[in-house]
């Protein structure tokens, strides 16, 4: 899912990882709502808070999602940068750094709302403040291996992108119309596995608490050993094919 650039990508790895990456989004999403009531991997109704509170000066509300909003920009920002530092030695090390940073958030999440939370406000706006980050990492690389295909939780342009392909495929023919075709695939499925995602993070959460922030980084575990485990195979056949040496 990992290992090619985004212009050597096949079909069945842009739907892996869109499956992928959407159900951690949408399942972090709810959890983040049923906990904070604040959303946490998109940033649209922030935008329209901020400026509520600008308009009722209640400033530390203001401050509060001025550094949200940053938070997101800088995990997208953090997120390229760490892939087009790494792309001209590696494209799976390049694209798997934001995800193990993602990973280690998210299980600090996990550690800290499971043992140590105490419901207080402040704890609350660090707790977002983390998750927020995190999604910002994961948008933009999804965004940055796919080539803008894949955005993993940002449904208003999900719907307008799924909106201008289906219009586009009723006016093509031949290879283009399959190309748009396979386009309409990745983004049905980042639509779906992001509502699978969050009735898997609500059930799982009202049920289980912060244990559920223990499940999403398997999720992203898988991600990275996808890759890793055809590397190894194809090691390990090399090694018993290959003749013994007298």
């Amino acid at each position: 899912m990992l290992r090619r650039s985004k212009d050597k990508r096949t079909l069945k790895e842009n739907l892996m990882l869109a499956s992928s990456t959407a159900f951690v989004a949408g399942s972090t999403n709810v959890a983040g709502v049923i906990a904070f009531l604040a959303f946490t991997t998109n940033i649209t109704g922030h935008v329209a808070n901020l400026a509520r509170h600008v308009a009722e000066n209640n400033w530390h509300e203001m401050t509060l999602f001025f550094i949200w909003l940053l938070l997101f920009f800088m995990g997208a920002f953090i997120s390229n940068f760490l892939i087009r530092s790494a792309s001209d030695k590696s494209y799976y090390w390049a694209h798997s750094r934001p995800i193990i940073i993602e990973i280690i958030i998210l299980l600090f999440v996990a550690v800290y709302g499971d043992k140590f939370y105490g419901e207080s406000s402040t704890e609350r706006e660090i707790i977002i403040c983390a998750i927020i980050f995190s999604m910002g990492l994961q948008n933009s690389m999804v965004s940055t291996v796919s080539g803008g295909l894949i955005k993993s939780s940002h449904l208003t342009g999900l719907f307008t992108d799924l909106g201008g392909d289906v219009s586009e495929w009723f006016h093509t023919i031949g290879k283009k119309r399959d190309i748009v075709k396979n386009r309409i695939y990745v983004r049905l499925t980042i639509l779906a596995f992001y509502f699978l995602g969050g009735l898997a993070g609500g059930y799982f959460f009202n049920a289980y608490g912060f244990v559920i922030f223990y499940f999403i980084p398997v999720i992203l575990l898988t991600i990275l050993y996808y890759d890793l485990s055809s590397v190894a195979l194809h090691k390990l056949l090399r090694l018993f094919s290959s003749p013994e040496k007298v």
